[in-house]
């Protein structure tokens, strides 16, 4: 069959197969307008019996002879409309096959794909907050909170070095100078004169010390005696030698006095005087 494009009245030969019964929209090859052609089936009798039979088939018209290529300055002279040719289609064995789609046309794309795969204008977002973030979702921190946290752990630790600081005292690895000796006992009074203190050094060679004082109680209560410290140091007032000593007596009535003698050998020979104090707890 013959068609026509109704746009630029470009026609076409194409079998009737290509269009089919029911028709098909083509599109022109040459101007790339779409239109619907209708079919062979379109223009038949339709009071004709169902059983009827169908009309012999049409002779095979001839083809057309081959038009000769003209020259590159001149345009072609075609005096027949262009012929194209069908696909050809394998159909399915258990299915009618679709009709082919026209030689020499572009068939348009079905509706649905264009619509999906065309690019949409921009809309603006209503729904769209700056904070909305999808997952994995980190949340904000609070510098309030992580400061208040770590105040509390920081009261916490510096409430417990303060009791055990005042339970247990200063380990021996903190560099605060510490007191030798503890505080004077009240009512108590502690005496060790330098002239009854002796340094000397034995026949055999071993470094001698000895010391002799008194404790007096002057108050009017009993008071429990504590220990007493004698401290070794060299002439760079550096403790080399210390050793404790146990007072004879646990308490002392008001104006009651113990003597106490002590003596230690093995001294350093570096050890040039001596202190005498009482004990820190």
């Amino acid at each position: 069959m013959i068609i026509a494009c109704p746009a630029c009245s470009t026609r076409y030969v194409v079998p009737d197969s290509a269009i089919g019964v029911d028709g098909r929209t083509v599109r022109c090859a040459k101007c790339r307008h779409s239109w619907f052609q209708e079919g062979t089936g379109a223009g038949a009798d339709e009071s004709e019996p169902p059983h009827a039979s169908p009309p012999p088939p049409e002779p095979p018209r001839p083809a057309p002879p081959p038009v000769a290529p003209a020259a590159p300055s001149s345009p072609p002279a075609t005096t027949e409309p262009p012929i194209a040719r069908p696909e050809a289609h394998d159909p399915p064995e258990d299915a009618a096959p679709p009709p082919p789609p026209a030689p020499g046309f572009d068939e348009p794309p079905p509706v649905a794909e264009t619509a999906a795969a065309a690019p949409q204008p921009d809309q603006p977002e209503d729904d769209y907050s700056p904070f909305s973030a999808e997952p994995p979702f980190r949340p904000r921190r609070n510098p309030l909170r992580i400061w208040t946290a770590a105040a509390a752990v920081f009261a916490v630790l510096a409430l417990g070095t303060i009791g055990a600081v005042s339970y247990w005292g200063l380990p021996d690895w903190v560099p605060v100078s510490r007191p030798v000796f503890a505080m004077q006992q009240p009512d108590l009074v502690l005496e060790f004169p330098p002239e009854q203190q002796d340094r000397r050094t034995l026949p055999n060679g071993t470094e001698f010390f000895g010391a002799s004082g008194t404790i007096t109680n002057v108050g009017r209560e009993t008071h429990t005696i504590p220990s007493i410290l004698i401290v070794m140091r060299d002439a760079r007032d550096r403790i080399v030698y210390s050793w404790e000593v146990a007072p004879p007596k646990a308490q002392l009535a008001p104006g009651e006095s113990v003597t106490i003698n002590e003596a230690v050998t093995d001294v350093p020979k570096s050890a040039k005087f001596a202190e005498i104090g009482w004990k820190p707890d």
